[in-house]
């Protein structure tokens, strides 16, 4: 009898720890996992407030720590409905100081606790101040976007939750705080990161406690917090360099109104610029949605898909020395208009000409002889040992297009265009960009990066994404020899805009002809610089009526002057 009274006592003693362990494990999930999200809705429960961040978000920086959303302080109202006393009185007074009509602030006044969208001179916030109203403030508020915003297609833009699913899906995914007007990521790194950038508190905020009724109460009054830490943000730090983005976007805005620009660092395979034309800003991205094309100024070009048209001949030559199809010695004949296979962009002809002048002056019918012999399985294998069949980067999950599909050169007479980059070839400059950093870093191909870590505001990592350590695609011998053909085609062939005095550059141009038109083409320029021990792989394209030669390469070449004299 006792022994079975004692083995009862067993069994409920470990029931019982079974359920206290249960009640620690659920204890600890509230208090460490989910403290600051209980805390967070303890605080919205007692209190009403307005955030002096537009938006409670983690930054987006560059490799040196520089925001690239462009952060700004302005000077804004803030306002507590609930506190003004005569609102009436103080609605017509502040739209009298404001310069506006008093029935644009009726709706501000009968609603919740705000910011008004109205910036403020030093004059109108001495003004406000001065008048002492209750629930009335003026106070700095930082702003997410600053006046002149770098790689909008890449950062993205936000814009409130736009239905119940939406709203749903978010709250669901992550354990954070979302409420229906929040600003949250749509495009970019802003949507992409939803997740690791959304904050939970405002580090800046005006508060005042209310009752169980949401009555204010009094004591205190309204309290100004400063500094409050938010562990629920983290930033993003990404390869890109300021300063080069800044180069870039400003050089597009003289010379390319519609294209892409990636600079990547050469050998590591990070990008340090990506600039799309036409552009928007991410602050007021509704005003874009109207204007002609408004929706192409929300396209990442960069990893849009396009025609390279003669760049691919960098994959011919390729395969062609690494095959023993062709070398520098070999000798063709070019007819021009009177090639029955290809005709030659050059209406006489080129008539004898070696491998190295038909790659310089980007001969078609050469190339075309090169790839039949080589024949399409072939180049289908080294486009895609060049990566030009995979559109990844890495830390930018950018949906892949379907349609880009190196099997289609082997059907019914595509290879000859496909050979010259036309036909089914479809890239994007970002592997333009990792093709050219392949044949600079000795034949290593390397997946391209844009984002290097997830950090803590304080800086302390979070996550690191390693670059790509490469794997070799082609011999080193066979790139040596690329980067000769690269040089001639800059020195005496169709790049020669594209030479960078003193450093020296390599490169080459590419044309495609759009549609049916020949006025419409995209125009290329894929290189790199100095010429001796590179630093720097630029990818130009312009989309308009002029060829790479006269549209891509001189862009390119002031894109490289300009970011070695920061060197």
């Amino acid at each position: 009898m006792d022994y079975l009274r004692q083995k009862r006592l067993v069994y409920l003693f470990f029931i019982f720890f079974a359920c206290f362990l249960g009640l620690v494990y659920q204890l600890f999930l509230i208090q460490y996992r989910d403290g600051d999200l209980y805390a967070c809705l303890a605080l919205e429960q007692n209190s009403r407030w307005v955030s002096l961040e537009n938006t409670p978000r983690g930054r987006i920086l560059d490799r040196n720590r520089v925001p690239l959303t462009g952060e700004r302080t302005e000077m804004r109202v803030v306002l507590f409905p609930a506190a003004v006393g005569n609102s009436d009185e103080v609605s017509r007074e502040l739209a009298g100081i404001l310069g506006v009509e008093e029935d644009r602030l009726n709706s501000f006044f009968d609603g919740e606790p705000c910011l008004l969208p109205y910036k403020l001179t030093s004059e109108k916030a001495a003004a406000i101040q001065n008048r002492g109203w209750t629930g009335v403030m003026a106070l700095p508020v930082q702003l997410r976007y600053g006046e002149q915003q770098l790689a909008a297609q890449v950062i993205g833009h936000l814009g409130k939750i736009s239905s119940p699913e939406e709203f749903a899906d978010l709250s669901g995914r992550n354990n954070k705080v979302y409420h229906y007007d929040d600003l949250v990521g749509k495009t970019g790194l802003e949507m992409y990161y939803e997740d690791v950038l959304k904050g939970s508190l405002p580090r800046r905020a005006v508060r005042v406690y209310t009752d169980a009724a949401g009555r204010l109460l009094g004591g205190p009054g309204f309290i100004v917090e400063e500094h409050t830490e938010d562990h629920a943000r983290c930033d993003l730090v990404l390869t890109i360099d300021a300063r080069i983005q800044k180069i870039v976007e400003e050089i597009m805005d003289q010379h390319v109104p519609r294209g892409a620009v990636v600079v990547m660092e050469a050998g590591s395979g990070d990008i340090l610029a990506m600039a799309s034309r036409p552009s928007y800003h991410p602050a007021r991205p509704e005003d874009y949605l109207d204007a002609a094309g408004g929706e192409n100024c929300f396209l990442d070009h960069c990893t849009a898909l396009y025609q390279p048209g003669s760049v691919f001949k960098v994959v011919i030559a390729a395969a062609a020395l690494e095959e023993g199809v062709a070398d520098f010695a070999g000798q063709f004949h070019c007819r021009g208009a009177g090639e029955t296979l290809l005709r030659c962009w050059k209406p006489q002809g080129h008539g004898a000409i070696t491998f190295v002048q038909a790659f310089a002056e980007s001969c078609n019918p050469v190339f075309a002889r090169l790839g039949l012999q080589l024949g399409a399985q072939k180049v289908i294998d080294y486009a895609g040992l060049f990566g030009l069949d995979n559109q990844s980067v890495v830390g930018y999950p950018v949906p892949g297009d379907r349609r880009q599909d190196l099997r289609q050169i082997e059907a019914p007479y595509n290879l000859v265009n496909s050979c010259i980059g036309q036909g089914p070839v479809l890239v994007t400059p970002v592997q333009v960009a990792s093709m050219i950093n392949t044949v600079v870093s000795g034949g290593f191909y390397r997946q391209p990066r844009l984002v290097q870590e997830i950090c803590k505001s304080s800086g302390d990592t979070v996550h690191m994404l390693p670059y790509d350590p490469g794997q070799r695609v082609i011999s080193s011998e066979t790139a040596a020899k690329l980067c000769k053909l690269l040089e001639m085609a800059v020195e005496e062939g169709t790049g020669q805009e594209a030479l960078v005095p003193v450093f020296g550059s390599a490169g080459k141009t590419g044309t495609a002809q759009v549609g049916d038109s020949s006025l419409s083409v995209n125009a290329w320029f894929a290189g790199y610089a100095p010429r001796v021990n590179p630093r720097y792989v630029a990818v130009v394209l312009s989309e308009g009526e002029a060829g790479g030669s006269t549209a891509a390469a001189p862009v390119f070449r002031e894109v490289m002057e300009a970011i070695l004299e920061l060197d």
